[in-house]
């Protein structure tokens, strides 16, 4: 078995795999299993600082993103997308398919949004009925300052929605403080649990722009209100994965019991992002490094698919190109969750060293 080394997704822990074994209960009959459902819920919402009530959806993490689009727009709502980089722009495809006019903000994909920059944007244009950012934009490494943009955002009353997908538990993430209404995390990054899974957390705010809409949802699984109310009436909406379900909780349970898990992250990254460095590689974006994932450019002389076949087959070393705009152009090293040890990324560098210089 290779040595997965990707962007998500990561490596397991054995106890998460044990858990995701274990005989489950009936998910739709079993009240004790409602319970379990909402305190991992709960669980999961304090990990990312919040009083805000917490959602596990059973679909992979492109299902939060959906949701939270399907769940907000209605025909005809001006939605900012914020874009500088190949997930964030994606969010104007779900905005469009439930009727929404996605009004892009593009920057340079190198660089971070500047925050001065977006607010002389929204000084003269804000009317926006929510606004989407993405927090780790993993095709190309970008990560962006949810801290600053978030509550910028809402001083002039537009409802944000962050996938800090491949960011949360490897980069700080605290909902309340920074005003974020609609979160969307994934199982398989730094989470370190199988994919599946999306997590997602929503504001009062965010409830009340679903409940007060003058339109239906124009959708089943992808509209979150139909998860109101389940733990008073002990019922969900369709059967919840629940061998996933035991696996996550122990996965935060595991981040729970780490308190140094943002420093190991930012230690890990800084380490990887000096040694490709000083290999004579380029970093790729020019700043805004994320603490989950190190990209490079594809050096002169070499292919990405020659560097991930030879990663691949000589040293069982699994890593991942890019892809939209960056494809061809971009290795990515997975360095989050349980691939957040130094003795991980040290035998991909040394790997990497020898595929460069044959």
């Amino acid at each position: 078995m290779y040595k997965m080394m990707t962007p998500g997704p990561s490596q397991v822990r054995e106890n998460v795999l044990l858990a995701r074994s274990r005989q489950f209960q009936n998910p739709d009959l079993d009240c004790d299993f409602v319970e379990y459902y909402h305190d991992t819920c709960k669980l999961y919402s304090s990990l990312l600082h919040t009083e805000n009530e917490s959602l596990i959806l059973g679909g992979e993490g492109i299902l939060g993103l959906e949701a939270a689009c399907a769940s907000l727009t209605e025909p005809g709502d001006r939605v900012l997308v914020l874009d500088n980089g190949v997930f964030g722009e994606g969010f104007k495809d779900f905005v469009s398919i439930y009727g929404g006019t996605p009004v892009l903000y593009t920057c340079d994909y190198s660089h971070p949004f500047d925050v001065n920059d977006l607010k002389a944007y929204l000084e003269k244009d804000h009317d926006f009925k929510y606004a989407t950012v993405v927090h780790c934009d993993t095709p190309s490494g970008m990560l962006n300052d949810i801290a600053s943009i978030c509550p910028l955002l809402k001083s002039y009353g537009i409802l944000t929605v962050v996938d800090s997908v491949a960011g949360m538990f490897g980069e700080d993430v605290r909902v309340d403080d920074w005003k974020i209404d609609l979160l969307c995390g994934g199982s398989q990054k730094a989470v370190s649990a199988p994919p599946g899974l999306t997590m997602v957390t929503l504001s009062a705010d965010a409830k009340a722009a679903m409940e007060n809409r003058n339109t239906p949802i124009a959708s089943f699984y992808a509209n979150l209100l139909t998860f109101k109310g389940y733990y008073e009436a002990k019922w969900f909406p369709y059967t919840m994965p629940a061998s996933d379900i035991y696996g996550l909780r122990t996965a935060l349970e595991n981040i729970k019991a780490d308190p140094q898990i943002l420093e190991r992250h930012a230690k890990v990254a800084a380490y990887t992002r000096e040694a490709i460095t000083s290999m004579g590689l380029q970093l790729y974006p020019a700043c805004g490094y994320s603490n989950t994932v190190t990209t490079f450019e594809v050096p002169e002389g070499h292919t990405a698919e020659e560097i991930l076949h030879k990663m691949r087959y000589d040293h069982n070393i699994l890593l991942a190109g890019s892809f939209g705009c960056f494809a061809g152009k971009l290795i990515r090293i997975g360095h989050m969750g349980e691939n957040a040890y130094m003795e991980k990324v040290q035998e991909v560098l040394d790997a990497l060293k020898e595929v460069l210089n044959k």
